[in-house]
């Protein structure tokens, strides 16, 4: 696998939180603006996990930032921050609207983005002006943003080969005297949960977040091994599921089936959030208030960055441990491909500063922490945290889980709890991860564009129900198969079975 990783940058890598490398088997400086102070115009629109910073508070670190560009790159970057949770929707809707936006991530949407023609073709730009963003990706996840030998994004730098976390109170489990090391899967949670319920009847043994498509209780993502073929992972229309090549209806399977009866068993033993389908909460704000014992997600860092990033956060003292070893596909190379807005008037400048989110740490600390000694302060070990009496929800610009190209692993600051063990940990994990037989396969919904939608629609009425228990799936999951086959779930599994076999009959 040829690699154009900087050896410097990696040996400086810091890992955080959520969702690069393979898997086992300064600045371009273009000519963005003048000298004369008429700068070019980037809008750079990204996500929060986090309660969403004042206008005030995004000023001022939009002007910190500008004060390095105008130099550099001879850009003024307009920042913009949506939600987590409707940032798709939003940057599709402004485009079709006519709003400037000229860099932005795909958010687990890079295939729909493509093949709506939201992202501009950067194929002979990508060299010239993000040459340190292409020293830190390499040529497997590349074509991982690659259609029909054209570069439509960069993926993000950021611990990628994601697998099943179980974050939880340590706390609660010493005072109870749960071992959490007996542990082998989800499953084996349910006898622990019932003990935390009857000792703490007025927290959620388990507690979840809100999703694209309403809550999520982790259950279905922690199924292991599934490549979604380009799909939303909280809406897939076609899977592969380990080393099988034959597409499939996850929702039809028995993997699936097993995972939402679960979550019906403990909705019903009120084990998990009663409301957790409709919560518009992120897990970090719910466990942040005390009323949870325990998350899962699908996490790319090391289990005690995990925790102990979401512990700065939170105020809560928490542990955590992975159920099985990290996996990509090409969704986790791709879910959030930094792109080009195909509306942008000034490409060469947005890929300029889109690079600086690679390679320059005082870009990448201010997106993501902010203003030092107001919404941060360098600890002793040089990582950071927010300053002495708050925390990442009460400083005027609550960043650390604001994308960025660099999200977590380059020469920004290390957040507080990580170490370089756990940089270790991400960088191994991504080169011994576990790969799908179709990672960098892009599928092309064009000729079923019709079906998706009529899908799409049919997966937000049913998904975050059955994810959270809050139906019974021996009534509703096949009322959900039967309205995903007369939509034309059928016909898109075809249609991806077919591109598939070509890929795979050109890519052995």
């Amino acid at each position: 696998m040829k690699k154009r990783r900087a050896a410097q940058a990696v040996a400086a890598a810091m890992a955080g939180l959520m969702l690069m490398t393979g898997c086992s088997s300064g600045g371009s400086g273009g000519d963005s603006g003048s000298a004369d102070g008429d700068y070019t115009q980037v809008t750079f629109a990204t996500w929060t996990i986090n309660t969403m910073p004042s206008e005030d508070a995004i000023q001022t670190v939009e002007d910190a930032i500008n004060e390095i560009t105008r130099e550099e790159i001879g850009v003024e970057v307009d920042l913009k921050l949506y939600s987590y949770t409707d940032y798709f929707q939003q940057i599709s809707l402004g485009m079709q609207g006519g709003e400037k936006i000229d860099v932005f991530t795909t958010y687990g949407n890079f295939s729909n983005a493509v093949s709506t023609d939201m992202c501009m073709d950067i194929t002979d730009l990508i060299e010239e002006h993000a040459p340190d963003a292409l020293e830190l990706i390499n040529d497997d996840w590349l074509n991982a943003t690659t259609v029909d030998g054209k570069v439509y994004g960069i993926p993000a730098w950021m611990p990628t080969a994601l697998a099943t976390n179980v974050l939880y109170r340590s706390d609660i489990a010493e005072e109870l005297g749960i071992d959490m090391s007996q542990v082998q899967s989800v499953e084996d949670l349910t006898d622990i949960l019932r003990q935390v319920k009857e000792a703490y009847p007025n927290i959620y043994p388990v507690v979840g977040g809100a999703g694209v498509n309403g809550g999520m209780s982790g259950l279905t993502v922690s199924i292991p091994q599934i490549d979604y073929l380009g799909d939303d992972m909280y809406s897939p229309a076609g899977v592969l599921i380990g080393d099988d090549t034959t597409v499939v209806n996850l929702f039809e399977t028995e993997e699936y089936k097993e995972m939402v009866t679960l979550a019906r068993q403990w909705h019903e033993e009120g084990l998990i959030m009663q409301d957790l389908a409709t919560t518009t909460l992120s897990n970090v704000e719910i466990l942040s208030g005390g009323n949870g014992f325990l998350n899962i997600t699908l996490q790319g860092s090391s289990p005690d960055a995990v925790a102990n990033g979401t512990a700065a956060q939170t105020g809560q003292q928490l542990a955590s441990f992975n159920l099985g070893n990290g996996y990509l596909d090409t969704a986790t190379v791709n879910t959030n491909a930094w792109c080009i807005a195909s509306t942008s008037e000034v490409p060469e400048a947005a890929l300029d500063f889109l690079n600086l989110t690679y390679s320059n740490a005082d870009i990448i600390n201010l997106i993501v922490y902010g203003i030092e000694g107001r919404d941060y302060e360098v600890q002793e070990d040089g990582s950071v945290a927010p300053p002495e009496g708050q925390d990442a929800t009460s400083v005027p610009y609550p960043g650390y889980y604001i994308l960025t190209g660099s999200w977590s692993m380059g020469e920004m600051y290390r957040m507080a709890g990580t170490t370089e063990e756990d940089v270790q940990f991400s960088i191994e994990a991504n080169n011994n991860a576990e790969c799908s037989p179709a990672l960098g396969f892009t599928f092309q919904k064009d000729s079923v564009q019709t079906e998706y939608t009529a899908v799409s629609n049919v997966i937000k009425q049913y998904y975050s129900a059955l994810e959270c228990g809050s139906v019974d799936p021996e009534e509703e999951l096949p009322n959900f198969i039967q309205a995903l086959k007369d939509a034309g779930i059928d016909t898109i599994i075809a249609e991806k079975q077919a591109q598939l076999d070509e890929w795979l009959a050109n890519n052995q």
